[in-house]
């Protein structure tokens, strides 16, 4: 029997020595340490902190950020760095993705150089956690009309409301609150050391069958008092907060990417390995019909983030294109993670062989970073130059 073919299209030959070697530091790791423990941390609910920390000895903090310790990757590198994470698991590559993207991304792209180098560094060693918290229990994919209010009292803001789906947000140093002021003007307010300030309350929620080894947080600010040096400098608007939740969709999408490509592996790892009815199942024509739609779905899906990459890196991306490879990459993740499930038969809601772990996290995947509704509208506009929503 020859070798099963997990590259089909060589997408390996795309990639750069430097990419390659970025990939291939990363799956090391995450072959290494992550895999043989993560289980435990997802079975009981716990979060996985210290293998994600883990990953500060790799240097890839901050992705496409340079200067203040951060990574300084290419594109490519930075997305084949959320594809190997999340190849072998959702939850540390949440609690990574959220740190690096979303919380050094908005520091980064938004704020004055001083507040860059109050944080950043610290951040790029992952000695200090960030988190972002944006979402509300009324303001999901409305995330553009928050309640959270940011009022000015001498020297700081005083921040209310309630924030909800927040990772990171009981274990983070830092977290930026995302608010609007009195005259409307939405802004990042980063709090520091938030479980030591007066009003602010942190608990993990409860009941997720997804992301289970990363913990989600429901936050109450009760007149929160932060420093209004903490207000993010250049943001004045919803719209620039945007340019953040844009890097962070095309993160999305090669995390999906992953997490199918760590689908298929292992349904065709084990169909070649499985033997019923005296041969392998990988010899039965349905079996061979759901590996070839995996590696079909995927082979796609890696050109898709691939030339996505090359786009940003040239600056010429666009909002319809940053939606529509996130929407399109994961339903082809969760329809790997399904076809996944059907190959390992009853063995494959058995954690112990990592696809049960992988299917109900691409759940989440399926979700966040815009719904799967949300991002097909985006898309849609651009398209047809006609706005279906508001």
């Amino acid at each position: 029997m020859t070798a099963p073919v997990t590259d089909l299209f060589q997408f390996d030959d795309l990639l750069s020595p430097a990419q390659r070697a970025v990939r291939d530091r990363v799956r090391a790791y995450m072959e290494g340490v992550v895999r043989p423990a993560i289980n435990e941390y997802w079975e009981r609910g716990e979060i996985a902190l210290d293998l994600a920390l883990g990953l500060r000895d790799l240097q890839i903090a901050g992705g496409t950020m340079r200067g203040h310790g951060a990574a300084g990757l290419d594109c490519v590198s930075d997305g084949l760095v959320k594809y190997e994470i999340c190849r072998v698991d959702g939850s540390i590559s949440t609690l990574f993705g959220v740190h690096s993207g979303l919380a050094m991304g908005s520091i980064g792209m938004l704020g004055s150089a001083e507040q860059k180098e109050r944080w950043l560094p610290a951040m790029a060693r992952m000695e200090r956690l960030g988190a972002f918290a944006l979402t509300e229990p009324e303001r999901g994919s409305d995330a553009a009309h928050v309640q959270t209010t940011a009022r000015r009292v001498g020297s700081h803001y005083v921040l209310n409301g309630q924030k909800r789906w927040i990772g990171n947000g009981t274990i983070a140093d830092l977290i930026i609150v995302w608010a609007r002021d009195e005259s409307g003007r939405f802004g990042g307010f980063v709090m520091e050391d938030p479980r030591q300030l007066p009003g602010f309350t942190a608990t993990a929620m409860e009941g997720k069958i997804a992301k289970r080894a990363v913990h989600q947080a429901e936050i109450t600010l009760e007149d929160v008092h932060v420093p209004a040096a903490n207000r993010l400098a250049e943001c004045n608007s919803f719209r620039d907060l945007t340019a953040v939740l844009a890097n962070t969709r095309a993160g999305v999408a090669w995390e999906a990417v992953g997490l199918a490509a760590g689908c298929y592996e292992i349904a065709l790892q084990y169909a070649c390995e499985r033997e019923q009815f005296g041969k392998r199942i990988a010899a039965f024509q349905l079996i061979q019909a759901k590996l070839v739609e995996m590696a079909a779905d995927l082979a796609q899906a890696q050109l898709l983030v691939w030339r996505l990459a090359k786009l940003m890196e040239a600056d010429a991306a666009t909002p319809g294109q940053l939606s529509l490879a996130k929407q399109t990459c994961a339903v082809k993740a969760r329809r790997a993670a399904a076809l996944a499930r059907e190959i390992l038969g009853g063995n494959g809601i058995l954690i112990d062989n990592h696809v049960a772990r992988l299917f109900t996290d691409v759940e989440a995947t399926y979700t966040y970073e815009g719904t799967n509704e949300i991002n097909l509208l985006i898309a849609g506009r651009e398209i047809t130059g006609i706005g279906a929503f508001v």
